[in-house]
C-alpha cells in the first residue's frame, strides 16, 4: 500500500486517547483509597478501654465497661464491678479456672469476671471484642448476664 493511501489517525484521537488511559490509571490507583474509606465507615470500632479514652489499667476497663453499658442500658456500678473482679479474678483479665465444675465439663471460667464461653456469648453486647479475655468485653457481658438474672452485677456477692 502506498504511502499516500495509509490511514492516519489525527493528532486528537492520539491525545483524547493518551489522557484516557491517564484518567484511568488515576481512577484505579485512587479505588483502593475510596473503597478502603466506605469500608471502614461500615465496619464499627471494636469498644475497648483506649479506644473510649480511657487507661489500659483495671480503672480504665471498668470505666470503659461502665460507658458501654450506658449506652445498652445495663445497671452497674463502679463498685460492684470492682468487688466482683477482685473476688473472681484479682484483676488479671487472663484468669481461667482450670479446678472447678464447669472445667470438669470443659468449658473453663474466663477474664476478669471469670465468665465461661457460653455464658460470654449469649451475653455479648455489640460493638465489644469476641474475645472472653478482653477486659471491657468481659466485663460488659458479665454485667450484662448479672442484669438478667440479679437486676445488676450490685446484687451480686459471692460466685455466680
Amino acid at each position: 500500500m502506498p504511502a499516500a493511501a495509509q490511514h492516519r489517525r489525527p493528532r486528537t484521537s492520539r491525545l483524547a486517547r493518551k489522557l484516557a488511559v491517564a484518567g484511568t490509571g488515576v481512577a484505579v490507583l485512587a479505588l483502593p483509597l475510596i473503597g478502603a474509606t466506605s469500608a471502614s465507615a461500615a465496619t464499627p470500632t471494636v469498644q475497648t478501654a483506649t479506644t473510649l479514652g480511657y487507661s489500659n489499667t483495671l480503672d480504665g476497663w471498668i470505666r470503659a465497661s461502665l460507658a458501654v453499658m450506658a449506652e445498652h442500658g445495663i445497671p452497674g456500678s463502679y463498685d460492684g464491678i470492682y468487688r466482683n473482679v477482685i473476688r473472681e479474678s484479682s484483676g488479671n483479665p487472663y484468669a481461667i479456672n482450670l479446678w472447678d465444675s464447669n472445667a470438669a465439663a470443659g468449658t473453663p471460667s474466663k477474664g476478669l469476671l471469670q465468665v465461661i464461653d457460653p455464658t460470654f456469648n449469649a451475653y455479648h453486647v455489640a460493638n465489644t471484642s469476641w474475645d472472653p479475655y478482653d477486659p471491657v468485653a468481659n466485663i460488659t457481658a458479665a454485667c450484662n448476664y448479672a442484669a438478667q438474672r440479679y437486676g445488676s452485677i450490685d446484687n451480686v456477692w459471692g460466685a455466680y
